[in-house]
């Protein structure tokens, strides 16, 4: 159905959902399809293919890890989620980051719920960035960026980038070296992951809707229980 200013117009599960001019919707998944070519890529830097790891289950530390929170979540407050987190995420983190406190950025239950305002709490940041979702099924899943998530006409980021998601065990889907496709957005849809049509992780503008398929870069699982999901709880948690 066509809206305004050439706005693609989807409902889905009842609910009326808008995806920008330029995004395509796929008669077979109903999902957007990427618009841009995705040779258009920007990245910080890249890293030898031999680095590119699989999905993996994440399996415990040599030596004890802890996820220092500075900020009050209200996602990774549970007891077992905590825990998860602490004996198993941060080993997956590159080394340069563990050991610091990761300060709460934006959340939706304090910032509401706005693409364009997670892009501007992200202004002048440089530091990775840890974003964690949690969707109305109470599913947890998110990405570990290399790299603040800003807006871009190309894909950025590095090797460093990754998925996961607590199904309820942590999965961990790292880079697999096939394509450098690790993040790109705008005011209307921000996209983790691509390769043949499918994004890893999407996420609307207005942070209510959004999906996940398996994709190239990260060959992920699909992170939540429905290839499509709204968000109930997101955050974004960063070294500053």
């Amino acid at each position: 159905m066509a809206g305004p200013e050439g706005e693609v117009l989807l409902f889905v599960l009842g609910s009326l959902i808008s995806f920008p001019r330029g995004v395509g919707i796929s008669p077979q998944t109903g999902c957007p399809e990427e618009a841009q070519p995705l040779q258009c890529v920007e990245t910080a830097e890249q890293e030898d293919s031999d680095q590119a790891g699989m999905g993996v289950t994440a399996s415990p530390p040599e030596e004890p890890y802890q996820l220092v929170l500075n900020g009050e979540s209200n996602i990774m407050h549970a007891e077992q989620v905590q825990q998860v987190s602490s004996a198993q995420l941060v080993p997956h983190l590159p080394p340069r980051v563990t050991g610091y406190p990761w300060n709460l950025l934006y959340c939706t239950a304090r910032d509401g719920f706005s693409l364009r305002s997670m892009y501007r709490s992200m202004n002048k940041l440089s530091s990775p960035v840890l974003l964690v979702i949690r969707d109305t099924d109470g599913q947890t899943f998110g990405a570990f960026s290399s790299t603040a998530i800003r807006l871009s006409s190309c894909f950025y980021g590095t090797g460093e980038t990754f998925l996961f998601s607590f199904s309820p065990e942590l999965k961990v889907f790292k880079w697999t070296g096939t394509n450098t496709f690790f993040m790109k957005g705008d005011v209307d849809l921000l996209v983790i992951g691509g390769g043949s049509g499918k994004f890893g992780l999407w996420l609307d503008g207005d942070l209510y809707h959004g999906g996940s398929h398996r994709c190239e870069t990260f060959d992920n699982e699909i992170l939540s229980p429905q290839e499509q999901f709204f968000i109930r709880d997101l955050e974004v948690w960063a070294l500053t």
